[in-house]
């Protein structure tokens, strides 16, 4: 059986590893990269406000890492942010916080959605300034949530996200490779993964129709499920509740009975 296993370059190689060895055939195809945004006046200005808030929402181990390494070029030292309480989008993230010695609330669901119901954000009274560590647009969902609900937002916005050109250069030798395969299975864990897909296939519908797309969260569940009713595909989906190489190994075994 096949997987597509379209995660960045460094997160890929434990669930590509845990299903080789299960006797998958995989193929590595990343959806998203990601590049720093330089160093500005605008983030310069907002590293000063971040003295004011009191949540900081970091959504991803490249947000840590660069979030830090402005935050020393800006002269703010991490102790002058103890009084910070801060949220990492999912495991992966919170054990990169801890390397700085930071402890971070993850949610049970690692989506927007998952975050958003956790005590830290549900406790804070409108008017709280909540800051995030974030990539050009990535959770705009949640900040409108919270704007919404009338908290004041520092929207750090440290990385730019694109399609990898060597997954672009990968699709022609791809495209033969699938067609092999009376199914295939693919990881979207986000929209814009799931919309470089769309462009890489070039929305064929017979290739959609083959899939079957593992989806992070309910919101990109129904993402999914609008486009399927909008253009008469009949892929099929299974939403994880994280990306935990054990978590969609369950779900394969679950949906596949392959062991």
């Amino acid at each position: 059986m096949l997987f597509i296993n379209t995660r960045p370059a460094d997160r890929a190689c434990a669930l590509s590893q845990a299903l080789r060895q299960q006797a998958w055939s995989v193929i590595e195809l990343p959806l998203l990269e990601l590049q720093a945004c330089p160093w500005s006046d605008a983030l310069a200005q907002l590293y000063q406000q971040l003295l004011q808030a009191q949540r900081i929402v970091v959504v991803s181990p490249t947000a840590v890492h660069i979030g830090m390494e402005y935050l020393a070029q800006s002269g703010i030292h991490l102790d002058q942010l103890q009084h910070l309480q801060w949220i990492a989008v999912g495991e992966k993230t919170a054990q990169v916080l801890a390397e700085y010695g930071i402890s971070s609330a993850v949610p049970e669901v690692e989506t927007s959605e998952g975050m958003l119901e956790l005590p830290l954000l549900k406790s804070l009274a409108a008017g709280s300034c909540i800051a995030f560590w974030r990539g050009e647009g990535g959770r705009q969902f949640m900040m409108d949530s919270l704007q919404q609900a009338g908290m004041q937002i520092l929207n750090f916005i440290l990385y730019q996200r694109q399609c990898p050109a060597a997954s672009i250069q990968q699709m022609p030798a791809l495209l033969p490779q699938l067609q092999q395969h009376r199914d295939y299975w693919m990881l979207i864990s986000s929209e814009a993964s799931w919309l470089n897909w769309l462009r890489l296939s070039q929305a064929q519908k017979e290739l959609l129709n083959r899939g079957r797309y593992l989806v992070l969260g309910d919101r990109l569940e129904a993402l999914l499920m609008d486009y399927q009713q909008q253009h008469h595909t009949r892929f099929q989906l299974i939403k994880l509740t994280n990306l935990k190489t054990e978590t969609i190994l369950q779900q394969i075994e679950l949906k596949s009975g392959h062991a």
